[in-house]
């Protein structure tokens, strides 16, 4: 249960598993005591250490030499007044002058988790969470800044925001407004993070922290293939299963920043938040800024529990589909098996082939919609092509009903072709700077959302369509980043607003759509992976994973993906080889077991296949229905990493401890090879378990003594299943 107690203005919130304490200094600032393994009752013993430091200035009204602002431990930091690293609120007034002194006024305590406007946000009932609000003040400027802590009870997670409120009569400029900030004491040692490209996304960084500033951002308009609004810190010594860990996460989908810096004496602050480059908010007398929401958890037993803490997190506080809890449909898509090249018929022969294998859903890619026969045109037309599809889109729909399959359909919302009807009635829609040529990319510019028309637009658009079809689901697409970043519905002073507003106008068109159309489930894409993010998955409960289908390459994408999502959030499909992103040639069965720890799904042409594969993918496709709780719902650990060597692997549980399966994936296969021994981990040890039908072993002993991976006498690219049942 949680609990937050207040004391000579010492804050100590705790849930029994963790403990968050902070003080008010004697000069009125807010300051970290501790953020960690719980304990039961904070003594008042840890006030910051007093020190003279030379060149950290003591703050104004006073001569003790011993305390500054540029050494102590903060919760909120500022800038000008004597602190020189990095802040987390900088403010610019109208007289040109950018100090900004917060001290501390107030707090209260909510029995419940607050709602935040327009944006991604955890959510809680009242027995599950309650809320500190620390409110502080700049007096001469009449600035309020509230900084908002929610702590949960069934998971270590605290949720962290900011407000500003502006209750002066001057016009206030924001330049950077974080959402989390915190001061360690000393340096944990290591950073990991998860970066990555195109079709190769969130790739596991680990790294050691050294003086300076480290900066993980995007100023793409999207969270982006490269730089993921996520971190850990954590020792040398933390492995998957034992170690020190804190990890953060943005709930946002546009320009982020996560900054760590070490000082001089080996101190960590870290802030998160909207990126403050390209960003300048203009704050009128009596208005609020709210800054987007972040979670923090923390582990002292590893890498694993970390990643359990956020993905009961997302799964129980973040998604709020109707689908969170369901069974997710096995599908199949069309695009790899036809790209822009079909037509009703083809279609058919596809859903056919469909239905016969046991897939629940059939969904039409790319080209459906105005003259679209390739990337260079269409996009903003959403009017079904009658050329290719002479029933339209109720023809293809009706026809996968008829067969016991649903039907999804994909869209790109948020962009607009150079060569389409929208472009050419509105080419004030597509983002553009005055006087600037536009860019092109994939012969598509991007739609303002930041325009409230452009919203509507695409509402009605869209919502024709959900309207005259049956469609049960939606792959949400979005393939290039902004450029010319521009709005002509924003005034000119007001421009730095862009970025923010643009990703607010996303989250108001999912908001609509998903509150008017609950029942199409929606899944979220962005070239693959560059938008998988939390504040995505508070409307879209999946996202597809990547681009990148190509099983190999898949087992790092999705092991990086799972530091912080959980398999129900991650699209996995099979898909064709030669792989067509790679050209790699991998075993039916390696891409099989590589889906399977995801939303499993097909993504090939069936109509090419043998009828031994299938076979074998219609059984496999049966084994997941089969199973799909457990493979979707399960709790998800890694056990083999392949970042540090070439194999991999990993395992699901259930709630019960009753029944888990893990599979072990074989890579590149070198001669007279070591012997490789996977232990399990998580199972009951006084249990008996039967191993694939066979072996009868308790359950410590496949966690301590584990079992030998059989070693194949020849071939790349093989995997292993363990189906453990509790006797």
């Amino acid at each position: 249960m949680v609990k937050i107690t207040v004391e000579n203005q010492v804050f100590h919130l705790t849930n029994g598993s963790i403990s968050y304490v902070m003080e008010v200094e004697e000069f009125g600032q807010l300051a970290q005591l501790y953020y960690g393994q719980a304990i039961r009752h904070y003594s008042g013993h840890m006030h910051y250490p007093r020190l003279d430091r030379s060149f950290s200035p003591n703050p104004s009204g006073t001569t003790d030499r011993f305390f500054s602002l540029d050494t102590l431990l903060q919760e909120y930091p500022t800038n000008g007044s004597g602190d020189f690293r990095e802040p987390a609120l900088a403010l610019e007034f109208q007289d040109g002058s950018q100090v900004t002194r917060l001290e501390y006024d107030r707090y209260e305590i909510c029995d419940q988790k607050p709602k935040l406007s327009g944006m991604p946000h955890a959510f809680a009932s009242e027995q599950e969470a309650k809320t500190l609000v620390i409110y502080l003040k700049d007096h001469l400027k009449k600035i309020e800044v509230a900084l908002f802590y929610t702590m949960f009870d069934q998971v270590d997670v605290i949720t962290r925001s900011t407000t500003i409120t502006n209750f002066g009569d001057e016009v206030i400029k924001i330049k950077q407004a974080a959402s989390v900030a915190l001061d360690f004491a000393t340096s944990l040692g290591q950073l990991q993070h998860l970066s990555g490209t195109w079709a190769r996304e969130r790739m596991i960084v680990r790294e050691n922290i050294t003086s300076g500033v480290k900066k993980l951002s995007s100023t793409r308009g999207a969270s982006s293939h490269f730089h993921h609004p996520s971190f850990t810190l954590l020792t040398p010594q933390t492995t998957e299963f034992q170690g020190e860990a804190f990890g953060f996460c943005l709930l946002y989908s546009g320009n982020h920043q996560s900054m760590i810096q070490q000082d001089a004496y080996d101190q960590i602050r870290i802030t998160m938040g909207i990126n403050p480059d390209k960003f300048l908010w203009t704050l009128d007398a009596q208005q609020m800024f709210q800054t987007p929401e972040a979670a923090m958890a923390y582990s002292h037993t590893g890498l694993n529990e970390l990643s359990q803490q956020f993905h009961r997190f997302f799964e129980q506080h973040v998604i709020r589909s109707p689908f969170k809890d369901t069974a997710r449909p096995v599908l199949i898509n069309n695009w790899e098996a036809t790209y822009f090249d079909f037509d009703q018929t083809r279609l058919e022969v596809l859903i056919d082939e469909a239905s016969q294998l046991g897939v629940e859903l059939f969904v039409l890619d790319d080209g459906w919609f105005g003259e679209r026969n390739d990337d260079q045109s269409s996009l903003g037309d959403w009017q079904v092509n009658l050329k290719k599809l002479e029933h339209g889109l109720a023809g293809v729909s009706k026809y996968a009903h008829q067969k016991g399959m649903q039907f999804g359909l994909w869209f790109e919302p948020e962009m607009v072709s150079e060569k389409s009807t929208l472009f050419a009635l509105h080419p004030e829609w597509a983002i553009q700077t005055p006087g600037r040529t536009l860019s092109l990319s994939r012969s598509q510019y991007v739609l303002d959302l930041a325009n409230g028309a452009v919203q509507d637009y695409l509402y009605e658009a869209i919502a024709t369509i959900l309207e005259e079809t049956q469609i049960d689901y939606i792959k949400w697409d979005m393939n290039r980043n902004i450029t010319e970043a521009y709005s002509i519905s924003l005034a000119s002073d007001r421009q730095g607003e862009f970025f923010h507003r643009y990703i607010l106008g996303v989250y108001a068109l999912l908001e609509r759509l998903t509150q008017d159309y609950p029942d199409v489930l929606i899944e979220g894409c962005s070239g693959g992976g560059g938008r998988f993010d939390a504040g995505m998955l508070y409307y879209t409960p999946q996202i597809w994973t990547s681009d990148n289908t190509d099983a190999y390459e898949r087992l790092k994408i999705q092991y990086g993906t799972s530091q912080l999502f959980p398999p129900s959030t991650m699209g996995a499909h099979i898909s064709a080889v030669p792989n067509h992103q790679t050209g790699r040639m991998t075993s039916l069965a390696f891409r099989r077991d590589v889906a399977m720890c995801g939303i499993f799904g097909l993504e090939l042409d069936l109509t090419a296949l043998s009828v031994t594969e299938k076979q074998e993918i219609a059984t496999a496709i049966a084994f997941y229905k089969t199973n799909r709780q457990l493979l979707q719902y399960g709790a998800f650990y890694r056990l083999v990493s392949p970042f540090e060597q070439k194999d991999a692997a990993v395992m699901v549980i259930n709630q019960e401890k009753s029944e888990a399966i893990a599979y072990y994936y074989r890579g590149l296969i070198i001669p007279s090879e070591p012997l490789h021994i996977l232990k399990f981990t998580a199972l009951d040890p006084d249990r008996l378990y039967e191993v694939n039908g066979q072996q009868q072993l308790y359950g410590d002993e496949l966690m301590q003594v584990g079992l030998y991976v059989p070693l194949p006498n020849i071939g790349d690219f093989q995997s292993i299943r363990f189906h453990l049942r509790a006797m």
